[in-house]
């Protein structure tokens, strides 16, 4: 649902009913990941998708119907098997699992609050629950119920207090790694129904791309990394070239030794680090600090040569061979670029397959599924008979 938050604010203020469909399971080749979420209003207006419009004509009439009768539902979509050219189904091969909620002016209020943590800068976890024993379609009281999870506490309730305690611990957890989750949780005492699988969404400020060297690449990597959704920062000692001016497009750009800055910033598993300044002076302190900080993704620029010589360096820093083992150096994959814009596209193709789990493989040249990182199984939060 994050996606659409930019687009829910004025909805939400004018106090227009809605609904939201949102995926909460993918398997396949499915056209969009989890998360993603597409809004109706009242008044017909629709934002966001969940399908890239494989299915859009049949979640908005979903939404439709759920704006009318105020009741939560799933549906899940497929391969059509039907002849019929215009029956519903993905083309793509995988399927997908949709929640769809309605929301009444009054009921905006958690939503309100993930809105302002967001804009804010804080994390907060979503969290809906979206399957219970014999509640596929629409009416249970369960299907739907949000929680919401941050620093400031847990606020909603999901139906029932266990199963509160339980998704929250969970939720905090899918924070903490920065991730969404879908949980199964069953046996909680207070829980007539059994297993209820928790579809736990990760509102969260924009991962942090860190930049160093105010040289040439990093102008274009700057434009791709404000693209693919990252918080960018460049940072180099050099006052004449580090400017904002020359980084227009950057968040931040500081003026301050690499090692020292990444000492005093904030870094999390999400944080790429990509050092482009092919300075040893620069380059070892920086990247002896970044390989031993939880950076999810640390790569630096330079020739084979310059690479080996770094390497080199970095051993004789007291680096073990673990720690070196995580930089991408020489940084971006294979695609024989030329131009600094080509370079960037090379390096942030490298983060992407990186974060995804990718090959870098050519897609004619592969088997399998496309997207790896669809359908994961059920983090399971209590068994049989245990109460939370």
């Amino acid at each position: 649902m994050r996606e659409v938050f930019p687009q829910l604010r004025p909805v939400l203020a004018s106090g227009e009913p809605f609904a939201v469909a949102t995926v909460f399971r993918t398997d396949g080749s499915a056209p969009r990941p989890a998360g993603a979420s597409l809004v109706v209003t009242a008044g017909g207006d629709v934002i966001g998708s969940v399908s890239g419009g494989c299915v859009e004509a049949a979640i908005h009439e979903l939404c439709r119907q759920a704006l009318e009768d105020g009741c939560a539902r799933t549906e899940s979509f497929g391969v059509s098997d039907d002849d019929d050219p215009f029956a519903v189904g993905l083309t793509c091969g995988g399927t997908l699992d949709v929640l769809v909620q309605p929301f009444a002016p009054a009921d905006g209020e958690l939503l309100r609050r993930a809105l302002h943590a967001e804009a804010h800068g804080q994390a907060v976890a979503l969290a809906s629950v979206v399957a219970a024993p014999g509640t596929t379609g629409a009416g249970t009281a369960l299907l739907g119920r949000w929680l919401l999870v941050g620093e400031e506490g847990v606020e909603g309730s999901l139906g029932a207090v266990g199963l509160d305690e339980a998704v929250a611990r969970g939720a905090a957890q899918a924070l903490r790694a920065g991730r969404d989750e879908l949980l199964a949780l069953s046996g909680c005492a207070d829980l007539r129904h059994g297993e209820v699988e928790v579809f736990v969404e990760v509102i969260a400020p924009p991962p942090r791309m860190l930049v160093f060297g105010a040289v040439e690449p990093a102008a274009a990597l700057t434009r791709v990394g404000k693209f693919l959704g990252y918080h960018v920062t460049v940072c180099d000692a050099r006052g004449l070239f580090a400017t904002e001016a020359r980084f227009p497009e950057a968040d931040e750009v500081v003026v301050q030794w690499p090692d020292e800055y990444l000492r005093g910033t904030a870094v999390d598993e999400r944080t790429v680090v990509c050092v482009l300044t092919h300075d040893a002076k620069f380059d070892v302190p920086l990247l002896k600090e970044a390989l031993r900080g939880p950076a999810g993704y640390v790569g630096a620029m330079g020739s084979r040569r310059t690479h080996h010589d770094r390497v080199a360096r970095l051993l004789a820093e007291g680096l073990s061979p673990g720690e070196l083992v995580r930089l991408a150096s020489p940084i971006g994959l294979d695609l024989g670029a030329r131009t600094p814009q080509e370079t960037a596209v090379s390096i942030a193709a490298e983060i992407v397959a990186h974060r995804r789990g990718g090959s870098g493989t050519r897609l004619s040249r592969t088997d399998g599924p496309i997207h790896r990182a669809g359908e994961r199984s059920p983090v399971v939060l209590a068994q049989a008979g245990a109460r939370p």
